[in-house]
């Protein structure tokens, strides 16, 4: 059963932009509540900019301890006269209750269903295997029986999509027809990215190189995917981009071509594509650790153009004291949507016009 709260359309005093920032996106808008949650996180727009599906833990009740977990969550946007979004309403717990979340999506053209990854039930084990960087507070857990599921919003029933029970199943998201779910397993250790296709049942490994391999995203065409990887094993996270390759049937059975897209001694992650299908957003460590930015850079080959290639013409968009990781654009490429510890001393979400032009190109600094 849905647990149905209200969430406050925020209208608090803002910081004035950075100079460099306000000619990258508008005025932010904080779309979640710092009273109503404790923390707030990777979010993601459904096909009509409507809703927004996103992981949270909530305050808990007097004299009660919060949730350990991540509960996932879905709440509509609202709007201005002149179209603009103005806040978040109408918020819905999706997830069991004390069940670990992570990763939700918006069916393409479903607008009944999510999927997102879940135990179902709380956690048991008192030792749940996790990433932490160095000595650090930031600590990414691997629950061994989060499973990928789809949920019906209109019933309220949930149907497994993936499922193994001995290891850790997430970052799962569907391909832009709906046919195939992309998604990572640490069934060989360490992550892995596989693709199913859901009309088969055929589940196939396409990136399994040494180290963690996940975080993936169909571009918009649905022709390629991108992802990040510490392959090298030294916790530095780089960026990826591969074409897929797909048999007569127009199924995915593996990857063609890798591209990589950076190559520092930063952390680089969450990329995701922009609609036009030729660039990503991504959060970099290449400020500070202490402070996450979100950077574009150029996803094309270069091939038809002549003129660009993949991890070239690097811009900078966001410049915020605190973290800003996790960006998503909605369909149109009008909107940007990330969350972020501006104005805040918790990751909330926030949402911006996003107006930079990238068809004329940034001045940037090369790979």
């Amino acid at each position: 059963m849905f647990v149905y709260c209200i969430a406050l359309v925020l209208s608090a005093t803002l910081a004035p932009l950075h100079p460099e920032e306000a000619s990258a996106i508008g005025e932010p808008v904080q779309l979640t509540d710092t009273a109503m949650f404790l923390k707030a996180g990777e979010s993601y727009f459904d096909p009509e900019t409507k809703r927004v599906i996103f992981q949270a833990i909530e305050h808990p009740e007097e004299g009660q301890e919060p949730d350990d977990e991540y509960g996932m969550y879905m709440g509509s946007l609202t709007f201005d006269e002149n179209g603009a979004i103005t806040g978040l309403v109408d918020i819905k717990l999706l997830s069991p209750e004390g069940s670990a979340n992570t990763c939700g999506w918006f069916h393409p053209t479903e607008k009944s269903l999510v999927l997102f990854a879940t135990t179902m039930t709380p956690l048991v084990d008192g030792d749940i295997p996790g990433y932490q960087r160095g000595s650090g507070r930031y600590r990414w857990a691997f629950p061994p029986k989060m499973n990928i599921a789809a949920l019906d919003l209109e019933t309220s029933t949930f149907a497994p999509l993936v499922t193994d029970d001995e290891h850790y199943l997430a970052e799962g998201s569907w391909s832009p027809d709906g046919r195939h779910l992309l998604y990572c397993s640490l069934a060989s250790g360490s992550g892995d990215i596989y693709i199913t296709d859901l009309q088969t049942g055929v589940s196939r490994l396409i990136v399994g190189d040494e180290g963690y391999d996940g975080g993936p995203f169909f571009s918009p065409d649905g022709k390629r995917i991108t992802y990040r990887s510490d392959r090298r094993g030294n916790d530095l996270l780089q960026l990826y981009v591969a074409e897929l390759d797909f048999d007569d049937s127009g199924s995915i059975v593996g990857i063609d071509r890798e591209f990589q897209l950076t190559d520092n001694e930063h952390v680089n992650w969450g990329p995701f594509w922009h609609p036009n299908n030729r660039f990503l957003i991504y959060a970099t460590s290449e400020v500070s650790h202490r402070n996450y930015e979100l950077f574009v850079c150029d996803a094309d080959s270069g091939e038809k153009s002549g003129t660009t290639r993949y991890g070239t013409r690097r811009k900078r968009i966001t410049h915020a004291d605190g973290f800003d990781g996790l960006p998503v654009f909605d369909n149109s490429g009008k909107w940007l949507m990330w969350t972020s510890k501006r104005e805040t001393n918790t990751s909330q979400l926030w949402v911006a016009p996003f107006l930079f032009d990238l068809e004329a190109g940034p001045t940037i600094q090369g790979h």
